[in-house]
């Protein structure tokens, strides 16, 4: 294992997006984003046997603090993601895809890829932007049948959602770990928070004005802060964009509108909604480690378990719990996107 970067076999195309839809969001973050579109090996190929030939397309999306330039990130004795991709479609164990490495970073750290008054129209930048785009700058198949949407964590939340709200696009998803059953995934997380804030007298802004004012991550409250006013910035923004917790940040209760606001987003609740629209998805992948720092494990399976009593096929499901926790599970990911282009294919 060579702990440089290794030669792609495909192509990684480096873009910068303009959306119209991102100018003038609420928190300022500039509407230029990177993109990152993979071509599989062949696809430039001049003496190809089809030079015409079109694509299905895999969207990538990130967990929670991710932007896109961070896939490129190396740890020990692994590969970065568009690497192991890369060899996916290299040694023929997946057949030929265009791969979207999409940025849906905000000042809080993430957006959770919702349209939201807080953050912005993220959603509608994916779905309404981004996507056509790529239908038009690269061959594609522009049918939601050779269309999938993967990710980790706030990105296998967004995996879910995304073809939930729009059918019409996606027809594949692949969720490692993804952000549902709230109250076993962020319920646990708020008397941390509300212990973090004792020393900000209950005002998590205070908290924010401190963690602008120094550098990022050096104090134990930061992360568990910024992810919970994150999420409220994407779930429980009033009109003016101003983020509501879901509870009283000095006792902890819950307070019932801004958490059924959250609630309206948990992926498990979602699928009666969404029944029809699950139901005409040919691939779902669904897995988390046995040991999820956030109950993800669980939240796995109650997802699992509302796609059957809404009446989605066990032949397109595929479902894992591996031994694991909700870091280093990175290996997983081109198993799935395997799996979603054999599908597809």
């Amino acid at each position: 294992m060579l702990p440089w970067s290794a030669e792609l076999a495909g192509r990684i195309d480096e873009h910068v997006f303009t959306s119209e839809l991102l100018r003038g969001n609420p928190l300022g973050d500039p509407p230029e984003r990177p993109l990152l579109v993979y071509v599989p090996p062949g696809y430039d190929a001049e003496h190809h046997p089809e030079p015409d030939r079109r694509y299905p397309a895999v969207y990538v999306i990130q967990g929670y603090t991710g932007q896109v330039m961070m896939w490129r990130n190396r740890t020990a004795f692994r590969q970065p993601f568009p690497e192991t991709a890369d060899a996916v479609f290299a040694s023929g164990e997946a057949p030929p895809a265009i791969v979207v490495y999409v940025d849906a970073w905000t000042a809080y750290g993430g957006s959770q890829f919702v349209d939201s008054p807080g953050t912005g129209r993220y959603h509608s930048y994916l779905c309404d932007e981004v996507v056509p785009w790529v239908d038009a700058h690269y061959r594609t198949i522009a049918d939601r049948s050779k269309r999938a949407i993967t990710g980790k964590s706030s990105g296998g939340f967004g995996a879910m959602i995304t073809p939930m709200l729009r059918p019409d696009l996606f027809g594949a998803l692949a969720t490692h770990a993804g952000d549902t059953l709230y109250e076993l995934c962020y319920v646990p997380e708020f008397a941390n928070v509300v212990r973090h804030l004792r020393k900000y007298d209950g005002d998590v802004f205070r908290w924010w004005d401190d963690f602008r004012s120094r550098v990022a991550f050096t104090k134990p409250e930061d992360m568990p802060l910024i992810a919970t006013l994150g999420v409220a910035a994407c779930f429980s923004a009033s009109a003016d964009g101003t983020p509501e917790l879901p509870f009283d940040p000095r006792t902890g209760v819950i307070r019932p509108g801004a958490w059924q606001r959250w609630l309206d987003w948990d992926p498990v609740r979602m699928v009666p909604r969404y029944a029809d629209a699950l139901r005409s998805l040919h691939s779902i992948w669904i897995d988390a480690g046995d040991a999820d720092d956030f109950n993800l494990d669980i939240g796995a399976a109650a997802f699992r378990a509302a796609l059957g009593d809404a009446g989605v096929s066990d032949d397109v499901i595929r479902y894992e719990i591996f031994p694991g926790t909700h870091a280093a599970i990175d290996y997983r990911y081109p198993m799935a996107l395997a799996w979603l282009c054999q599908r597809m294919a």
